[in-house]
Order: structure tokens, then C-alpha cells, then sequence
């Protein structure tokens, strides 16, 4: 773009030396910081290309003009073109860097995912100011000294044609222009259409925590029904991955692993999420080739082959790749709605009732009670006074068929140290699970002896003592903060989770007038995190935005010309909202991340647009004429730096398989800059020309309105 619009590979060679090194710059501050180069960060750097490339750009653009337009010899034009947009570039620059400051407001998984982004940003930007204002300057001396124009190449030919292309729209911008400052309800009409658009698309914009990563895994939780025997678990599952290898092609499959039931010791809980509650338990790991077909569509097919297929099992997917683990914060799914407090039986009521009903909300799936509530069990009920009567008690008969039926381990653990190797052995005894395996086997197991009148040792069974009967039982219990809960799980598909939040709120006030005092249902997952997240970037943009108009305020010195810049930023928003919609993305925090860079560029743009045309209407012109002078000279920087950072947002908006988290934010961007450009071209010298008109024929404007001796 910068050979296209100035004719010079040697500018452009100005501009490939200067961003590397920004980069590096922001590298080393992020080292020192202890961040690392990772997708958040790197997603920094790609973002704040943009303003990298404006930094320099519009350095040596201002020396061509002065070059080309003014005839400056080379020296005068190279100091004056980095001197004379110094205090608008750094005000620019700090405005922006004011904006990406409002990470700092965030706060759990969304702090330390988005925040060394924002710091690689405005790392990189402040280093590029720096070096624009510096090195950019003397490589344009070294480089551009003895440069010659107007030759007979093709490149020289093709340059002339753009130049003449250019130099007829700029004449056409000129004069439309001139027409909007005489037609003067055109832009206000125009910008209320632009406004109602974007609210109206505003409205049919989802608003998402993260976008859906495509990490080509599919984990899928599997909890076929209470009781099943782990050799039954193992032949369900079997029949399970049959059915997934006929929904995913051969093509698309890598790899198949089934993890079942519980560890073999409690320590190794600590490498599990949890969420398996037995034997009847477990998760299917799925990974796909590279090039896979959308992981997401094979989800969608999943779960609708599986629960058609095994309509008494359970399935819900959880996620499989890093990011949306981290997101769910240790949760196993997206949505968690808990019932909490002591009063079990109204809770557990509430729960089944809140499962039925969150299950009909449109765009949820895997919704299912995770406490496992009906799990068949044998009790035995121990006659105490019989038992007496043989010398028993109920602690003694309980130890006796423990270690009958799980080994002495579970009672009294026991350790055999092989002498040659030093390797710990466990010594348990236990019944043989075939001497066990009915009812009444299990009645005569032998729990104590003892001595009958004439002295012979008689065997007592425990059918002697109790006797047996069938219940079902809870498997697990879960707590927070000490109290009973019983949790829902859910996850979206096909719709954004902020309207799905919407429908479960109005749920759950329903239910809250039906628990006993001191019980509430709490809403976990990613619904929390992303309210708070959205939260605490409006409270950081909001202070932002008053950070930045008092720093114009500074820059101008007067309350009016920093409203010039501030009123053309909704268009850029609008402008983000209606891509956002066209591309089918949700409203997310990286999304908004690029948001808040357009709007970035945006406020730059009009800044140095601003301040041009103050400098001419401080010079004598009027304001209209200044506005006009101000749109004509700053138009080719403004499309250059409007150009290359749209021309670099297309691939990381394009997107691909694990890049969704890019992929948002570039939209946004461009949105929001294809809006911004013509706004920054058209509207700002608009609103220059009609709210600074009063300042016409003053020879200084703010505080010192009287001028200087």
C-alpha cells in the first residue's frame, strides 16, 4: 500500500524496519514483565500492526508532501515532516493507549488472558512512536537522499496512473466536500441511518464470552445407568465408539480413547476433572486429522445420533481444548445452575424441576442433573439386640463386610517391602467376587465366630444379624462453601450466551421464591465470567474515555475541538456491529478487543485531521475552508493507514481451524475502520467546520485566546 500511494520502495523499506522492531521492543518489555509469547500475545502484535504502520506512514507521508507539495529540499522536509505531527501522533498514541489501558479492570480467567494482550499492544505502540519520532526520520534522510521520480520504468508508469486515479478522486472528495458543508442536513441525516442501523443490528448481535474454539478434539462424558458393572461399562462403550466411527469418516479420525470409571487410587483424583462418579462412568477422547471437517458439526450430529441410539445413557460433551477449559474456570461445562443450602429434599426437587425446564430453552444441549441421585444399593439393616446377643456390634459387622467385600485395604491397610528392589507391595485379603455374586451368597458372609453351649465353634452370618434390602442412594455429593449442592450442566449450540443467560435468569426468579430461607440458586461457567468481563471493560473504556478527551483537552487547550473527534466515534461502532453481524460473530471480549483498536485508529486519524485544520483556521482561514483544506491534504494518509491495516486484517478474519479468537477481533476491526474512514473523511471536517466556525479570524484559540507576543 505505502509503494502504491508514494511511489517509493525506499518508503516502504522505512516502514519494514521500523515495525520488527517495535515488536522486538514490546517482546522484551513482556519478557521482563514474565509474559510469554503465546496466541494472546501474538494476537497483540498482529493487532497493533495497524498503528505501526500509521506511525511511520504518516512520518513519511508528511515528507513527501512537503517534498512533492511544498518543495522543501530534503533536510528541511525530513525534520519538518516528524516535527509537525509530533504532538498530534504522540496524543494519538496515548489516547489509544488510554483505551487498551482498561484491561487492567478485569479480573480472573479473562485478566490473564486479555491483559498481556493489551500490554503487548500498547508496548509496541509507545516504542513505535519513539521510533518514529527518531530512526524513522534518519532512515528517510539516509534512504530517500538522491531518490529520483519520473522515470520511464514500469513501476514509474504505473505509480503516475495511480497518481493521476488519486489526484482525480481527491478533486471529486473536494468537491463533495464543499457540497456537504453547503447542504448541511445531509450528514445528519446520513449519520442517523448509519446510528439506527447499527442499534438495530445491535439487537440481533449475540453477546459470547470467547468464541468457540475448533481444537479438532472431541471430549465426550459418557454415564450409562447407576449400578452397571465395570465389563457392561466396557461393552456400552464399545458400542458407543462403533456408533461415533459410522457419524466421524476414517479421514477425519485420528485417534479413539476411552477413559473408565474411577482411578485405582484416591491421589489420582488430582489428574482428573472430577466428573466421574463411579464405575457406570466415563469420557471418550476423540482427536481429528489435520484438515478436518468443523468439529462442531460432528458434535451437532453426535448428539443427536447417540441419545436416539442409547436413549437410557447420558452424554454431554466437555471441552477438550486449553482455552475453554480455562474459560470454564475448572467447571466441565459452559452453564452451571446449583441449588444451595441444607434443605436437601426442596432443593433436589427444584433442581429436577429447573433440569426439565432449562432443557426446553432454545440452544442448550447436554443439560442433565450431574449428581447421580438413583443409584441401586443393598442395605443391610442390623438387628442390634440379636447382635448383641452373639457378642457383636454394629461397628464390628460393618468392618466384617468391608473387608469381605472392597479388602482389608479399606479397613486396616497393610504393606510388604520387596527386600531386592525396595518396591511397597499392598497385602489385602477379600472375597472372591464369584463367592459373592447373588443375594443369598451375600447373606453368608461370615462375620464373626463364636462358641456355641457345648463348645463348638459356630460361624456367624450375617443373615444372623440383619437383614438385606433394595434402596437406591446418591453416589456423590458436592458442597460450596460447605453447603449442599445439586448442579445442572449445560452447554450452547447455535446461540449466543448472553440470550441464553436472559431465558435462565427469568427461570431461576421464578424458583427463588419457592426455596426455604438461606437456600438460593447460583448461576457458574462462563455467563459469570463474561458478565463480570463485560463489566469491568465498560468501567475501564468508560474511565478511558475520559482519560483521552481530557488529554485533548490538554493538547487543544479548549473543551470545544475535542468533541470533533469524540462525535464521529459512534459510526465506528456502528460500523463494528453491522460486520460483526454479516460474518455471523458474536459480540465477545475479543471482539471488543478490536473494537476498541478501531476506534483506536479511528480517534488517531481524526486527531491529526483535527489539528491540521486548526493550524490552517489559526492561519486566517475560516473554519469551512480550513475543514476543506484539512480533508484534501490528510486524505492519503488516512486511506493508507485505513488500506494496510484492513489489507492485513483479511487472512487472521478469514480465520481457520483454532484461530476463532483472531479471527472476531479482525472483524471487528475492519468493520469498524470501513466505517471510521469515510467518518473520519467526511463527518469530522463536517462537525469542524459547523461547531468551530466561532473561532474564525481569532489569532489563538484556548486559553490564551489573546495570543502570545
Amino acid at each position: 500500500m505505502i509503494v502504491l500511494f508514494l511511489g517509493s520502495w525506499r518508503s516502504t523499506l522505512v516502514v519494514m524496519i521500523s515495525i520488527p522492531l517495535a515488536i522486538l521492543s514490546s517482546l522484551v518489555v513482556l519478557y521482563f514483565l514474565g509474559d510469554t509469547i503465546n496466541t494472546m500475545t501474538l494476537g497483540g502484535l498482529a493487532l497493533a500492526i495497524g498503528i505501526l504502520v500509521d506511525d511511520s506512514t504518516v512520518t513519511i507521508e508528511n515528507t513527501h508532501r512537503l517534498l512533492t507539495e511544498e518543495r522543501m529540499p530534503l533536510p528541511a522536509a525530513t525534520l519538518e515532516g516528524a516535527a509537525g505531527i509530533a504532538v498530534p501522533t504522540l496524543v494519538s498514541t496515548l489516547a489509544i493507549s488510554c483505551v487498551f489501558v482498561s484491561v487492567v479492570f478485569l479480573h480472573g480467567p479473562a485478566k490473564y488472558l486479555f491483559t498481556p494482550l493489551g500490554l503487548a499492544v500498547v508496548f509496541a505502540m509507545l516504542a513505535s512512536y519513539g521510533f518514529s519520532r527518531t530512526l524513522t526520520p534518519i532512515t528517510i534522510g539516509l534512504l530517500l537522499k538522491g531518490e529520483q521520480h519520473g522515470g520511464e520504468s514500469w513501476f514509474d508508469r504505473l505509480y503516475a496512473r495511480f497518481n493521476r486515479g488519486f489526484e482525480t478522486m481527491r478533486d471529486g472528495y473536494t468537491e463533495l466536500l464543499g457540497t456537504l458543508m453547503h447542504r448541511r442536513l445531509i450528514v445528519p441525516a446520513v449519520a442517523a441511518i448509519v446510528l439506527a442501523l447499527g442499534g438495530t443490528l445491535f439487537m440481533f448481535v449475540g453477546r459470547d464470552f470467547f468464541p468457540v474454539i475448533d481444537g479438532g478434539q472431541i471430549q465426550l462424558h459418557v454415564r450409562v445407568p447407576a449400578g452397571t458393572r465395570i465389563e457392561k461399562t466396557e461393552q456400552m462403550f464399545q458400542a458407543i465408539e462403533d456408533r461415533i466411527r459410522q457419524v466421524i469418516p476414517e479421514n477425519d479420525r485420528d485417534l479413539i480413547l476411552d477413559n473408565i470409571g474411577l482411578p485405582a487410587r484416591s491421589y489420582n483424583y488430582a489428574f482428573s476433572d472430577g466428573t466421574a462418579t463411579g464405575l457406570n462412568d466415563g469420557v471418550i477422547l476423540v482427536a481429528l486429522k489435520d484438515g478436518h471437517a468443523p468439529t462442531a458439526n460432528y458434535i451437532r450430529k453426535l448428539r443427536q445420533v447417540l441419545p436416539a441410539a442409547f436413549p437410557d445413557t447420558i452424554f454431554y460433551f466437555q471441552p477438550a481444548d486449553m482455552v475453554t477449559q480455562i474459560l470454564n474456570f475448572g467447571i466441565p461445562a459452559q452453564i452451571d445452575v446449583r441449588t444451595v443450602g441444607y434443605d436437601r429434599a426442596n432443593n433436589l426437587r427444584i433442581a429436577k424441576e429447573l433440569t426439565q425446564k432449562i432443557a426446553a430453552i432454545p440452544g442448550l444441549a447436554d443439560v442433565h442433573l450431574q449428581q447421580e441421585i438413583n443409584a441401586p444399593e443393598l442395605f443391610a439393616q442390623i438387628d442390634r439386640a440379636r447382635a448383641a446377643q452373639f457378642g457383636l456390634t454394629a461397628n464390628s459387622i460393618a468392618l466384617n463386610l468391608n473387608t469381605s467385600l472392597s479388602s482389608s485395604e479399606q479397613v486396616s491397610p497393610n504393606f510388604w517391602t520387596d527386600p531386592t528392589n525396595g518396591t511397597p507391595y499392598y497385602l489385602a485379603v477379600q472375597t472372591p467376587e464369584y463367592r459373592v455374586d447373588t443375594l443369598n451368597e451375600l447373606k453368608n458372609t461370615p462375620i464373626a465366630t463364636f462358641t456355641a453351649a457345648g463348645g463348638n465353634p459356630v460361624p456367624g452370618l450375617l443373615s444372623n444379624v440383619a437383614t438385606i434390602k433394595r434402596d437406591s442412594v446418591q453416589t456423590n455429593a458436592n458442597q460450596a462453601n460447605v453447603q449442599p449442592v445439586y448442579e445442572i450442566y449445560a452447554n450452547a449450540q447455535g446461540r449466543d450466551l448472553g440470550s441464553i443467560s436472559g431465558d435462565i435468569n427469568k427461570l431461576i426468579a421464578q424458583y427463588q421464591k419457592q426455596l426455604s430461607p438461606g437456600n438460593r440458586i447460583e448461576v457458574a461457567g462462563q455467563i459469570v465470567s463474561m458478565n463480570n468481563a463485560f463489566r469491568d471493560l465498560a468501567i475501564g473504556i468508560m474511565f478511558a474515555a475520559v482519560f483521552v478527551y481530557l488529554l485533548m483537552v490538554v493538547n487543544y487547550q479548549t473543551w470545544g475541538e475535542p468533541f470533533v473527534v469524540i462525535l464521529a466515534l459512534p459510526a465506528t461502532f456502528c460500523g463494528i456491529v453491522t460486520m460483526l453481524y454479516i460474518t455471523n460473530t458474536t459480540l465477545s471480549v475479543p471482539s471488543l478487543m478490536g473494537a476498541i483498536m478501531a476506534i483506536g485508529v479511528a480517534s488517531a486519524n481524526s486527531i491529526l485531521l483535527v489539528t491540521f485544520a486548526r493550524e490552517q483556521q489559526l492561519a486566517g482561514l475560516p473554519a469551512l475552508d480550513a475543514a476543506i483544506a484539512a480533508g484534501r491534504t490528510r486524505i492519503r494518509p488516512v486511506l493508507m493507514t485505513a488500506a494496510a491495516m484492513i489489507v492485513g486484517m483479511i487472512p487472521m478474519a478469514i480465520g481457520g481451524a483454532g484461530e476463532e479468537q483472531n479471527a472476531a477481533l479482525a472483524r471487528a476491526v475492519i468493520g469498524g475502520l470501513l466505517f471510521a474512514t469515510p467518518t473520519t473523511l467526511l463527518a469530522v471536517p463536517y462537525l469542524f467546520a459547523m461547531l468551530r466556525k466561532g473561532n474564525d479570524g481569532k489569532p489563538a484559540h484556548g486559553v490564551f485566546e489573546e495570543g502570545l507576543p
